[in-house]
């Protein structure tokens, strides 16, 4: 049986990649101008590292207890909606970051997070969906340039306009592109693959397609990957643009930071090129290698120093290959047949990495040696590397 491709594809390139690219920097600039601003608000509204930390762990168990019920919700109506309910979630966390105080910041920071796993599983289905299996290293390429993109532009746009015009320009900003994205995204009509779109079986639920997800040792991996490298971006995220200002550079800076970090995905061509001459799985050991020892070179630094910056940012340069690649195995290894439900529990490193970050930095803080957040994340990155090692040679 030969299903028919979505009308808005057909009037476009045969390469739905491109557009699929496209859609995913549009959605990618609505949340990066405000992510350089959270943090720094955050710590205005709420005084002190720590609340920072907790307000984010806050945030993160109401995205978990979201996205680990998208696999049902997507059954349950049709995707094409499910990416508009993602969206209204960002505007509605937008508006309330324009009032932030204690319980509206954690309910934003949560509905934020919520919106950007829920618009990855759609993405990742509609990719799998649309994607030959050869063709997901250069369809990741692409999209990781056009990411990079909004996100080399939305930090220092954010940051700057939060710090030179209103306080509110960023986060109308956000608005204004999520609903761009919206439009977009039904202009191009995208909808399931006919062929997957009557589920044969029962709705699985949460619990037992997390037990079904942890079974299978190849997804376990997969999982411990792109949640390191998660870990390590969330640390960057939240706590980079305090580290910044800590280390005696004024606010703007912050803001060139995160887009310096971002910029970082550009690599994505080189990347593909390395990746398809040496193996994906190698070059992931070698990205996650390089993460560990940026943060292990910032353990050692201990306090907030300018030179500090410089390994934040080799960090980001090994997790924006990653990010390109992190995502490969679980797409190839993954059986048709379970895509929604193992996806759906596959996306919750997004919510594990920013609750995780946040819970060792709390600790870290509440000890006295902040350092030790940087070393248990070089550990982690360097047990997700060896972890690897064990994946098929050849994904």
């Amino acid at each position: 049986m030969r299903w028919r491709r979505p009308v808005g594809l057909e009037q476009l390139d045969a390469n739905t990649a491109v557009e699929l690219a496209r859609l995913g920097g549009f959605e990618g600039l609505s949340r990066s101008v405000m992510v350089g601003v959270v943090p720094l608000a955050a710590l205005e509204a709420l005084g002190s590292k720590a609340a920072v930390s907790y307000a984010f762990i806050g945030g993160q168990l109401i995205t978990l207890m979201i996205t680990i019920n998208v696999g049902w919700l997507e059954r349950k109506m049709p995707r094409r909606w499910v990416v508009t309910l993602a969206s209204s979630f960002l505007v509605v966390a937008a508006a309330l970051f324009l009032v932030a105080d204690g319980p509206l910041f954690v309910l934003a920071v949560g509905l934020r997070s919520a919106e950007a796993s829920m618009f990855a599983v759609c993405m990742s289905l509609y990719i799998m969906d649309y994607i030959g299996k050869r063709d997901l290293t250069s369809t990741e390429s692409r999209r990781m340039v056009y990411i990079g993109a909004s996100w080399v532009i939305g930090p220092t746009l954010g940051v700057w306009l939060w710090s030179n015009t209103h306080t509110s320009a960023p986060f109308l900003i956000s608005i204004m592109m999520t609903l761009v994205t919206v439009w977009y995204f039904w202009h191009l009509r995208l909808h399931r693959n006919p062929v997957l779109l009557t589920p044969t079986t029962a709705i699985p639920n949460a619990a037992h397609s997390m037990v079904r997800f942890f079974r299978q040792r190849n997804l376990r991996i997969a999982y411990a990957i792109t949640t390191s490298r998660a870990i390590f971006w969330a640390a960057l995220f939240v706590y980079g643009p305090i580290y910044v200002v800590e280390s005696g550079l004024p606010k703007w800076a912050a803001g060139v930071f995160l887009s310096a970090a971002s910029g970082m995905l550009f690599i994505s061509p080189m990347v593909r090129i390395t990746a398809e001459r040496v193996g994906t799985r190698a070059v992931i050991i070698g990205a996650l290698g390089v993460m560990s020892a940026s943060m292990a070179a910032l353990a050692i630094i201990g306090d907030a120093r300018q030179i500090g910056i410089v390994f934040w940012l080799t960090g980001a340069l090994g997790g924006a290959a990653v990010d390109m690649l992190g995502n490969i195995p679980f797409m190839r290894l993954v059986k048709p047949r379970e895509r929604v439900a193992m996806t759906a529990i596959f996306t919750t490193w997004r919510e594990m990495s920013f609750l995780i970050a946040p819970i060792i930095g709390a600790i870290a803080l509440g000890l006295g040696t902040f350092w030790l957040m940087y070393f248990v994340i070089a550990v982690l990155l360097a047990s997700a590397a060896i972890a690897t090692s064990f994946l098929p040679r050849r994904l």
